[in-house]
């Protein structure tokens, strides 16, 4: 039966019947059979089927989200079982907003010193993009904003605090200033990140509040993207303080703190609320615990 939930979510997940039997590691026609025979044990229609995926019944719309926690609670006890015979092993699958990339190896390094056993994945994922895949049981865990937009109920550890720096040139207008406020960013070169990146509804609400409107010059999902925009000396880029450092340190560009006001938003860890935690989730949330900076 677990079998078959996990391909029948791995179906609703992918749309594909292609594609969630490659996620299976089954041919089509397998993943085919076990949801017919989940159909059948189940004694209603899940999938609507014509010459390819139509989507779900109703009724497998409630049998998804029961299914996802029954997967999920199967999961967490075979977790537990073979923590306790043989340490914690596996995979654990992290999304981490392209922003946090460069502070995410003070966690993953403090983790991996306490569990060797344990395969670490980092994923470049938005924050929409992080709470879909720990509700569909895709990640683990996520690593994101907690204090901008609702992330309904997860587990959550603050990590450290994000502010806010021009990342440009050294021969920019803007290089030789301390600080600059975010009015003074008015009609300047902007390459920022994309719109469905949180940073970016972030920037421009700040932007927004100090009277600024309109699309920037450039805009990537990318922050290398950006970079590379900045270095040319055309644009200039708001990025968190620890990237425009980290940027500027091994680049020589210029970091200037961006104020008036200097505004700040929390970055923390995030897993499904579960009680106990399952073994993975607890070590790495106390790791988190261990290394954060708020």
């Amino acid at each position: 039966m677990i079998d078959k939930l996990e391909m029948f979510i791995a179906l609703a997940n992918e749309g594909h019947f292609g594609r969630a039997a490659e996620i299976c590691g089954v041919t089509q026609p397998t993943l085919s059979s076990a949801i017919k025979q989940l159909e059948e044990q189940l004694g209603v229609q899940l999938v609507w089927r014509g010459s390819r995926f139509q989507g779900l019944t109703p009724e497998g719309q409630r049998v998804l989200d029961r299914a996802r926690r029954i997967v999920g609670d199967t999961r967490a006890l075979r977790d537990e079982m073979r923590a306790s015979r043989q340490g914690l092993a596996g995979n654990l699958r992290i999304g981490v907003i392209p922003t946090a990339l460069p502070m995410v190896a003070d966690l993953t390094r403090h983790f991996a010193h306490r569990h060797p056993n344990v395969r670490i994945t980092l994923l470049s994922r938005t924050s929409v993009e992080i709470l879909s895949g720990i509700e569909q049981l895709e990640l683990d865990a996520g690593i994101t904003y907690l204090d901008n937009e609702p992330l309904g109920r997860v587990a959550q550890v603050p990590l450290y605090a994000e502010f806010y720096r021009l990342l440009c040139t050294r021969d920019s207008a803007f290089a030789g200033r301390e600080q600059v406020t975010w009015a003074d960013l008015a009609g300047a070169p902007l390459c920022l990140l994309t719109s469905d990146m949180q940073n970016r509804r972030i920037v421009n609400q700040h932007l927004a509040e100090a009277g600024i409107h309109g699309a920037p010059g450039v805009e990537s999902n990318s922050t290398i993207a950006l970079l590379t925009h900045v270095l040319t000396g055309e644009w200039v880029s708001v990025l968190p303080k620890k990237l425009a450092d980290l940027f500027a340190g091994a680049s020589g560009l210029v970091a200037v703190p961006i104020v008036g006001p200097e505004v700040e938003h929390l970055v923390g860890l995030i897993a499904t609320h579960r009680d106990p935690p399952t073994p993975l989730i607890a070590a790495l949330t106390e790791s988190a615990r261990r290394i954060a900076k708020v």
